[in-house]
């Protein structure tokens, strides 16, 4: 029998699927996408962009210094593992077995004896239980809302500990104890606050210490000798490198030259005229440099442009719709570009989950008792957004824009949107990243020709995070990230009960009944089909509703890399990942 397969009756296994069973069975090497021979050795050099004031990733307060929250998995640790080549399938790390009957409605895990903090001190169940009860109590709006599920914790015998959960619909909620709640240390903690911000490195489980901290500017962190999980299959080919160096740069342009110089070693490039302007350097010709585009299997999530809600300009749908149709994208694509991208229609672009043609069968049944509280457009063929010819002057989408406009009730007085009030239509877009700044300007021409008076207004990181913590922006670019097995991440995303809790991800402000419907359909589907109608309805609601304007993507990873670091030949479907790589031998210093 496969790792994760459940019985009749709930039985210690050593993996957990989201939906049938995991791909690598109990006695399992390594992950395929690893090179279990990868030499260990050398530091792996890296950039952040702004500055940091906290060494806690897990709070509200501050901002986190990089490297730190346990998907990178160096410092943190969680009781299982995610394998990034199968949609959602954890297994034991922390943990050893992973127990859960038929109905989920507990999970029960058997930690480690050999599982240590940094420290030498073992991980206890004392642990596990003061780490839930801590980022419930304390942690950020998410933890606080998805741990607070669980109604209570027990010790059904040495080494154990069971989670017991309020109602067993949310099927996923194994897994977020299993992978997605980082295991802190009780002692540790003890006379410590913990939602303050803090420069002390916190005691962890991890592969990694924090060897150095310069604020705001960079951090070290160093191997650890003692570290216990080094010889665990899902550890295996991973995290080779003696040291990783953080490095923080004022903005992502002069970070760019920093790695054509060499300062680093390893980048992402998420912006196609970038990519297509940027990279032709000595160092790519002469192959010290490598430029690779990566395809993965993911979604494309949605990157677009938030309205938020909480203003009452906002609060019409018509509104929203004319706005959209000002983005002339094919024109941006064209002009700025450099044709990278393709335009976003739905949230799981380029997967099963995107909506195709009219709701039938069990999506069908999910929006059927929404007819009349949803956009009647949610039950014909799937949205798309505006097109234009790409000329830059989108005569019928602006058009239509004023017609909804006009009959939402902004009229035209002196070459302006004005209100009943006779208060003008005023747009502030609020960014951090300068890239952005040329979009959100054109953007903002077309809605000059509304009448609509934009500003934009460009900000550093740590003022920013403060400005979309507290949701004081009119629109704010935003990315939305899924995964082949979306759930209770798009409660964080839209939610009515994250939509007025402060540091959340619901930046829209979106609190709709049909929404949250969807996402509980998530969180209770027992197969891949009842997943993918319930995430191609959510999706309807949402593009119909026009709560975010979507703007664009592209197919794969784009990385630049010097060739003194090493990366595995197969990338798995969640793309590459930097605790992969190593430093070749060869590459001297």
């Amino acid at each position: 029998m496969l790792a994760g397969t459940i019985s009749a009756t709930a039985a210690p296994e050593s993996a957990i699927a989201m939906l049938g069973t995991p791909k690598y069975a109990a006695d399992f090497s390594h992950f395929d996408y690893v090179n279990p021979a990868a030499p260990n050795g050398g530091t792996l050099r890296l950039h952040a962009i702004g500055s940091f004031d906290s060494l806690n990733p897990y709070i509200v307060k501050g901002k986190p210094a990089a490297g730190l929250h346990h998907g990178f998995g160096i410092y943190f640790e969680t009781l299982a593992k995610r394998s990034r080549d199968e949609p959602f399938s954890l297994y034991g790390l922390l943990a050893e077995t992973i127990e859960t009957p038929p109905d989920r409605a507990w999970v029960e895990f058997k930690l480690r004896p050999e599982a240590r903090f940094s420290d030498g001190s073992p991980v206890t169940v004392d642990d596990v239980i003061f780490s839930w009860e801590t980022l419930k109590a304390k942690g950020s709006p998410n933890a606080r809302a998805t741990w607070a599920r669980v109604v209570r914790t027990s010790e059904p015998g040495p080494g154990r500990v069971r989670f017991t959960f309020v109602d067993n619909r949310d099927r996923e909620l194994p897994m977020l104890i299993a992978g997605f709640m980082p295991i802190l240390s009780k002692n540790w903690w003890q006379g410590r606050t913990f939602d303050a911000t803090t420069l002390e490195p916190p005691l962890a489980s991890g592969p990694y210490r924090i060897a150095s901290v310069d604020p705001g500017r960079g951090l070290v962190f160093t191997r650890n000798p003692d570290y216990w999980g080094g010889d665990l299959a899902v550890n295996r080919g991973q995290y080779n490198f003696d040291g990783i160096q953080f490095d923080y740069f004022r903005d992502s342009a002069v970070a760019l030259e920093a790695f054509k110089a060499g300062d680093y070693d390893f980048r992402f490039e998420g912006d196609a005229a970038r990519w297509a302007t940027q990279y032709n350097i000595p160092a790519a010709a002469t192959g010290a440099v490598e430029l690779d585009v990566l395809h993965t299997g993911l979604p494309s999530g949605l990157s677009g442009l938030a309205f938020n809600l909480r203003r009452a300009k906002f609060d019409d749908v018509r509104v929203r719709e004319a706005l959209t149709l000002a983005f002339d994208f094919e024109w941006l694509n064209k002009t700025l570009l450099h044709n990278g991208y393709s335009r976003t229609r739905s949230m799981f672009s380029g997967s099963d989950m995107a909506p195709d043609g009219p709701p039938r069968g069990g999506e069908l049944a999910l929006l059927e008792p929404w007819r009349n509280k949803i956009p009647a457009a949610v039950f014909g063929p799937p949205y798309m957004p505006p097109a234009t010819n790409g000329s830059g002057r989108p005569r019928a989408n602006l058009k239509r824009a004023a017609e909804l406009l006009s009959a939402a009730g902004w009229r035209i007085e002196n070459d302006a949107r004005v209100n009943a009030a006779g208060a003008n239509f005023r747009i502030e877009i609020t960014i951090r990243r300068p890239s952005n700044e040329r979009i959100a300007l054109a953007y903002g021409r077309n809605l000059k020709r509304l009448g609509v008076a934009t500003s934009v207004r460009l900000v550093e990181s740590a003022q920013f995070q403060g400005l979309i913590d507290s949701y004081d922006f009119d629109m704010v670019f935003g990315f939305w990230g899924v995964t082949l097995s979306p759930g209770n991440e798009q409660q964080n995303y839209w939610s009515s009960q994250t939509a007025e809790q402060a540091g959340g991800r619901n930046w829209a402000g979106v609190a709709d009944p049909a929404v949250d419907a969807m996402i509980a359909a998530l969180g209770e589907a027992r197969n891949r089909a009842e997943l993918v109608a319930a995430a191609r309805a959510l999706d309807r609601i949402l593009m119909w509703n026009h709560y975010v304007m979507p703007l664009y993507h592209d197919a794969g990873q784009r990385i630049a890399y010097w060739t003194r670091i090493g990366r595995p030949a197969t990338v798995p479907v969640y793309g590459l990942r930097l605790e992969t790589l190593w430093r070749r031998p060869d590459a001297g210093k």
